[in-house]
């Protein structure tokens, strides 16, 4: 359905992603953006083809708008080849930045009711015995993954340790 839609809009070149959305390495993705030239528009089904989180997506657009390359989303009907629809993706840009800014407000809410009930927010502390018996069994020359696994703490943990 997606690909007749592009086809009936005049579409030259599809390209298909097999890959989930949500994931960062979108080699059909990548190589669709190194092939966009200015002068370029690059039309979508839905924005959310294009992106993976309103975060990306404002990026990914960004980055076509620096190098001269429009956006035509056929579903959104945002086409920033015209004046509308420039200012439609730039509002919707602006709510974005609005949204990041209340989720960082939050965080830091949350973290300062966390200090004043006398909690340490944060990742806890490993206790020091853990991070003597890293740094031993690493001196011993154990592999780090055997490490965290003889431990039952992550990788990154037994590295964390080795640089405590």
């Amino acid at each position: 359905m997606q690909v007749q839609a592009l086809k009936t809009a005049g579409v030259d070149r599809i390209w298909t992603e097999t890959m989930s959305g949500g994931r960062d390495d979108r080699p059909e993705l990548t190589a669709l953006l190194d092939y966009a030239r200015a002068g370029d528009v690059l039309m979508v089904w839905r924005l959310d083809r294009l992106g993976r989180s309103l975060p990306h997506l404002l990026t990914v657009v960004a980055d076509l708008d620096a190098r001269g390359v429009e956006l035509h989303s056929l579903t959104e009907s945002i086409d920033t080849t015209t004046p509308g629809g420039r200012l439609v993706f730039h509002v919707f840009a602006a709510v974005a930045q609005f949204e990041r800014a209340l989720a960082s407000e939050r965080s830091a809410a949350g973290v300062a009711a966390a200090r004043a009930a006398g909690r340490t927010p944060g990742r806890p502390k490993l206790p020091a015995t853990i991070i003597e018996a890293v740094r031993k069994l690493d001196q011993a020359g154990a592999a780090r993954t055997n490490i965290a696994l003889s431990l039952g703490i992550s990788r990154s943990s037994v590295y964390r340790a080795l640089v405590s």
